[in-house]
Protein backbone atom coordinates (compact mmCIF):
# COMPACT_ATOMS: atom_id res chain seq x y z
CA UNK A 1 0.00 0.00 0.00
CA UNK A 2 3.28 2.14 0.78
CA UNK A 3 4.69 1.93 -2.89
CA UNK A 4 0.86 2.77 -4.07
CA UNK A 5 0.87 6.19 -1.94
CA UNK A 6 4.54 6.79 -3.32
CA UNK A 7 2.90 6.22 -7.09
CA UNK A 8 -0.15 8.65 -6.02
CA UNK A 9 2.28 11.37 -4.56
CA UNK A 10 4.28 11.54 -7.80
CA UNK A 11 1.63 11.43 -9.77
CA UNK A 12 -0.46 14.18 -7.86
CA UNK A 13 3.02 16.14 -8.01
CA UNK A 14 2.93 15.88 -11.99
CA UNK A 15 -0.66 16.94 -12.05
CA UNK A 16 0.33 19.88 -10.71
CA UNK A 17 2.62 21.04 -13.17
CA UNK A 18 -0.92 21.00 -15.32
CA UNK A 19 -0.04 17.74 -17.01
CA UNK A 20 -2.75 15.26 -17.49
CA UNK A 21 -2.11 12.24 -15.62
CA UNK A 22 -3.16 8.60 -15.61
CA UNK A 23 -2.08 6.02 -13.50
CA UNK A 24 -3.26 2.73 -15.45
CA UNK A 25 -2.60 -0.62 -12.73
CA UNK A 26 -0.59 -2.59 -15.33
CA UNK A 27 -0.42 -5.28 -12.25
CA UNK A 28 -4.12 -5.96 -11.73
CA UNK A 29 -3.68 -5.08 -7.60
CA UNK A 30 -0.33 -7.67 -7.41
CA UNK A 31 2.59 -5.17 -7.09
CA UNK A 32 5.92 -6.60 -6.74
CA UNK A 33 6.06 -5.04 -2.71
CA UNK A 34 10.05 -5.57 -2.17
CA UNK A 35 11.95 -6.76 -4.54
CA UNK A 36 14.36 -7.70 -1.99
CA UNK A 37 12.13 -10.16 -0.08
CA UNK A 38 13.85 -13.20 -0.15
CA UNK A 39 10.17 -15.26 0.07
CA UNK A 40 9.65 -12.75 -3.39
CA UNK A 41 9.77 -14.76 -6.51
CA UNK A 42 10.96 -12.76 -9.40
CA UNK A 43 10.37 -15.72 -12.70
CA UNK A 44 6.89 -16.33 -11.33
CA UNK A 45 5.86 -12.97 -10.77
CA UNK A 46 6.78 -11.99 -14.40
CA UNK A 47 5.24 -14.94 -15.86
CA UNK A 48 1.73 -13.17 -14.91
CA UNK A 49 2.75 -9.73 -15.52
CA UNK A 50 5.36 -10.36 -18.61
CA UNK A 51 6.62 -6.83 -20.18
CA UNK A 52 4.99 -7.73 -23.15
CA UNK A 53 1.69 -7.95 -21.72
CA UNK A 54 1.82 -4.08 -20.11
CA UNK A 55 3.31 -3.32 -23.37
CA UNK A 56 -0.42 -4.23 -25.19
CA UNK A 57 -2.57 -2.89 -22.49
CA UNK A 58 -0.68 0.63 -22.97
CA UNK A 59 -1.95 0.63 -26.45
CA UNK A 60 -5.48 1.22 -25.56
CA UNK A 61 -4.95 3.78 -22.84
CA UNK A 62 -2.47 5.87 -25.46
CA UNK A 63 -5.39 5.30 -27.90
CA UNK A 64 -8.40 6.89 -25.52
CA UNK A 65 -5.83 9.74 -24.63
CA UNK A 66 -5.47 10.43 -28.31
CA UNK A 67 -9.09 10.05 -29.25
CA UNK A 68 -9.56 13.08 -26.43
CA UNK A 69 -7.47 15.10 -27.89
CA UNK A 70 -4.06 14.86 -26.52
CA UNK A 71 -1.24 15.45 -28.40
CA UNK A 72 1.56 14.98 -26.61
CA UNK A 73 2.45 11.66 -24.35
CA UNK A 74 4.81 11.46 -21.83
CA UNK A 75 5.23 8.30 -19.94
CA UNK A 76 7.99 7.63 -16.68
CA UNK A 77 8.16 3.73 -16.20
CA UNK A 78 9.87 2.42 -13.05
CA UNK A 79 11.95 -1.02 -13.20
CA UNK A 80 8.95 -2.90 -14.63
CA UNK A 81 6.94 0.23 -16.05
CA UNK A 82 10.70 0.87 -17.69
CA UNK A 83 10.60 -2.90 -19.02
CA UNK A 84 7.22 -1.44 -20.66
CA UNK A 85 7.93 2.01 -21.48
CA UNK A 86 11.29 0.79 -23.60
CA UNK A 87 9.07 -0.62 -26.05
CA UNK A 88 6.68 2.45 -25.93
CA UNK A 89 9.62 4.29 -26.95
CA UNK A 90 10.52 1.90 -29.84
CA UNK A 91 7.18 3.35 -31.65
CA UNK A 92 6.28 7.17 -32.24
CA UNK A 93 3.14 6.37 -30.02
CA UNK A 94 4.35 8.63 -27.68
CA UNK A 95 6.29 11.71 -27.25
CA UNK A 96 8.53 11.06 -24.43
CA UNK A 97 9.97 8.42 -21.93
CA UNK A 98 11.91 8.76 -18.50
CA UNK A 99 12.59 5.35 -17.32
CA UNK A 100 13.98 5.51 -13.21
CA UNK A 101 15.53 2.41 -12.11
CA UNK A 102 15.06 0.41 -15.36
CA UNK A 103 14.71 -2.99 -15.02
CA UNK A 104 15.53 -5.73 -17.35
CA UNK A 105 15.85 -4.17 -20.86
CA UNK A 106 18.25 -4.74 -23.24
CA UNK A 107 20.57 -3.07 -25.36
CA UNK A 108 18.75 -4.10 -28.36
CA UNK A 109 15.47 -2.78 -27.03
CA UNK A 110 17.39 1.08 -26.60
CA UNK A 111 18.95 0.68 -29.99
CA UNK A 112 15.46 0.36 -31.48
CA UNK A 113 14.06 3.70 -29.26
CA UNK A 114 12.59 6.23 -31.63
CA UNK A 115 11.79 8.96 -29.14
CA UNK A 116 13.51 11.42 -26.65
CA UNK A 117 14.36 8.67 -23.62
CA UNK A 118 15.75 9.68 -20.17
CA UNK A 119 16.86 6.66 -17.63
CA UNK A 120 17.28 7.81 -14.30
CA UNK A 121 19.39 5.11 -12.21
CA UNK A 122 21.05 3.91 -9.46
CA UNK A 123 24.60 4.01 -8.51
CA UNK A 124 24.00 0.86 -6.62
CA UNK A 125 21.47 -1.22 -7.99
CA UNK A 126 21.30 -4.94 -7.99
CA UNK A 127 18.61 -5.24 -10.68
CA UNK A 128 20.30 -2.76 -13.02
CA UNK A 129 23.90 -1.75 -12.44
CA UNK A 130 25.62 1.35 -12.86
CA UNK A 131 27.99 -0.45 -15.55
CA UNK A 132 24.97 -1.71 -17.38
CA UNK A 133 23.37 1.81 -17.24
CA UNK A 134 26.78 3.27 -18.91
CA UNK A 135 26.63 1.11 -21.70
CA UNK A 136 22.86 2.14 -22.33
CA UNK A 137 24.23 5.83 -22.31
CA UNK A 138 26.84 4.77 -24.93
CA UNK A 139 23.85 3.39 -27.19
CA UNK A 140 21.99 6.30 -26.83
CA UNK A 141 24.36 9.14 -27.39
CA UNK A 142 25.20 7.35 -30.71
CA UNK A 143 21.53 8.42 -31.52
CA UNK A 144 21.72 11.85 -32.74
CA UNK A 145 17.85 12.31 -34.80
CA UNK A 146 16.71 13.14 -30.99
CA UNK A 147 18.01 13.55 -27.39
CA UNK A 148 18.53 11.05 -24.92
CA UNK A 149 20.86 10.59 -21.64
CA UNK A 150 21.50 8.55 -19.27
CA UNK A 151 21.98 9.90 -15.57
CA UNK A 152 22.89 7.84 -12.62
CA UNK A 153 22.59 9.14 -9.22
CA UNK A 154 25.07 8.18 -6.44
CA UNK A 155 24.66 6.53 -3.71
CA UNK A 156 21.32 4.96 -3.97
CA UNK A 157 19.29 2.03 -4.44
CA UNK A 158 17.04 0.45 -7.03
CA UNK A 159 13.47 2.08 -6.16
CA UNK A 160 14.97 5.23 -4.78
CA UNK A 161 12.72 7.99 -7.01
CA UNK A 162 9.70 6.17 -5.19
CA UNK A 163 10.42 3.92 -2.37
CA UNK A 164 12.76 6.80 0.13
CA UNK A 165 12.66 7.21 3.60
CA UNK A 166 11.40 10.71 4.57
CA UNK A 167 13.72 11.46 7.42
CA UNK A 168 16.52 10.65 5.55
CA UNK A 169 17.69 13.74 4.19
CA UNK A 170 20.49 12.44 1.19
CA UNK A 171 17.20 9.72 0.18
CA UNK A 172 14.46 12.97 -0.20
CA UNK A 173 17.28 14.92 -2.09
CA UNK A 174 18.14 12.33 -4.65
CA UNK A 175 14.41 11.42 -5.10
CA UNK A 176 13.41 15.13 -5.48
CA UNK A 177 16.06 15.73 -8.22
CA UNK A 178 15.04 12.47 -10.08
CA UNK A 179 11.23 13.88 -9.93
CA UNK A 180 12.50 17.08 -10.67
CA UNK A 181 14.70 15.32 -13.92
CA UNK A 182 11.11 13.88 -15.05
CA UNK A 183 9.22 17.01 -14.53
CA UNK A 184 12.32 18.91 -16.96
CA UNK A 185 11.89 16.08 -19.48
CA UNK A 186 8.40 15.89 -19.79
CA UNK A 187 8.19 20.29 -19.77
CA UNK A 188 10.65 19.98 -22.82
CA UNK A 189 9.54 16.83 -24.94
CA UNK A 190 5.55 16.28 -24.18
CA UNK A 191 4.07 20.03 -23.48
Amino acid sequence: MLLVMAYLKLADKVASAEFFVVVPDFYYGDPVIDVNDPNFNIEVWLKNHSPDKGYEDAKPVIAALKSKGVSAIGVAGFCWGGMVLVKLAGTEDIQAAVILHPGCITEDEIRAVKIPTAILGAENDHIFPADELKKLGEIMSAKTEFESYVKIFPGVRHGWSVRYNDDDESAVKSAKEAQEDMLNWFFKHAK
